[in-house]
């Protein structure tokens, strides 16, 4: 019989089982820290060239700044409406409006532009596009001066009506209704509209666009505490109203002098807070399935209740 052949395989010494474990684990090491400089990289071009330590202060600092630094499409208005009226008030930077772009209305836009001295570029529709954040722009934007809001003394002393009409909006989300109510408020004359600073929609491009304009007509107060901004009112004379689903129906309102009206947040309505402050409780009496209506819709049935009351549009 053949004799199998012998396992001729070298013998590992104990120093060599060191070297190649070592070995494996240099290997393993260099393949981890490839790893780790690649996440690096990708975390290094996310934040545009710059390196964030997540354990740095300095991190966290320019993070909260980034939170509070508005989008660069914040300063910028559009469609046509929103951009005339931007431009008569002077608040126009520079003016963009889509290459090839004619028409009356385009030519109205140079010649405001021309008038206010505002610079007018031509470019295509994707930069209006990205300024817009994709609205309808109407091929148009228009770069704008930040807009400056009031406090409540500066609303109170700025306002030349003898029995003013101020509307509340409590925490409003939605700038879609907040643009709205704009609109309604400016066709019926109401002299002033007040805001929180905090959770709650600001003057925004779409807001603007909404409004279609009335944003430069009716003045936008800011205050810190929706609370103590209802007793500086008091104070100077207003009598303040508050919405729920019961109160007083809204047809029988006494809408007479100084007064001021809440709307609530569209999900969540007038808060418990500004009910305790309130005068008196309105309602819009309703039949149907549906429990609310919409924050914008509600508004203009008493903003227009008020008006009506007030001798509004009295020949």
């Amino acid at each position: 019989m053949k004799k199998m052949k012998e396992n001729k395989r070298r013998p590992v010494k104990g120093g060599d089982h060191g070297r190649q474990n070592e070995g494996r684990r240099t290997g393993a090491h260099k393949k981890s820290e490839q790893n780790r400089r690649f996440d690096d990289k990708r975390k290094f071009d996310r934040n545009n060239g710059q390196k964030r330590d997540r354990f740095s202060p300095a991190a966290g600092e320019a993070a909260a700044v980034g939170e509070q630094t508005a989008p660069e499409n914040e300063n910028f208005v559009f469609g046509h409406h929103a951009v005339v009226e931007a431009l008569k008030q002077g608040r126009g930077n520079k003016l963009f409006i889509l290459e090839d772009a004619r028409g009356e209305k385009i030519e109205e836009l140079k010649q405001l532009a021309q008038e206010h001295s505002v610079p007018v570029k031509w470019v295509p529709k994707q930069k209006l596009d990205t300024m817009s954040d994709n609205g309808v722009h109407q091929g148009m934007v228009l770069a704008i001066t930040p807009y400056e809001y009031l406090s409540l003394p500066e609303l109170l002393e700025r306002t030349e009506t003898a029995e003013p009409f101020f509307l509340i909006l409590d925490n409003l989300e939605d700038p879609h209704n907040f643009g709205s109510i704009l609109r309604t408020a400016d066709a019926a004359g109401v002299d002033g509209i007040i805001i929180p600073k905090h959770r709650a929609v600001g003057i925004t491009p779409v807001v603007v666009k909404t409004s279609t304009g009335a944003v430069e007509h009716v003045p936008v107060a800011r205050v810190t505490n929706l609370s103590q901004g209802i007793k500086q009112l008091k104070d100077a004379g207003f009598w303040v109203f508050g919405t729920a689903m019961s109160g007083t129906a809204y047809t029988d309102w006494n809408a007479a002098g100084k007064i001021a009206l809440i709307i609530g947040n569209e999900g969540r309505g007038m808060s418990a807070g500004l009910a305790k402050e309130v005068d008196e409780l309105l309602t819009i009496p309703m039949i149907g399935h549906v429990q609310s209506l919409n924050a914008s819709v509600a508004a203009g049935l008493l903003i227009y209740e008020a008006f009506r009351k007030r001798g509004g549009g009295a020949s």
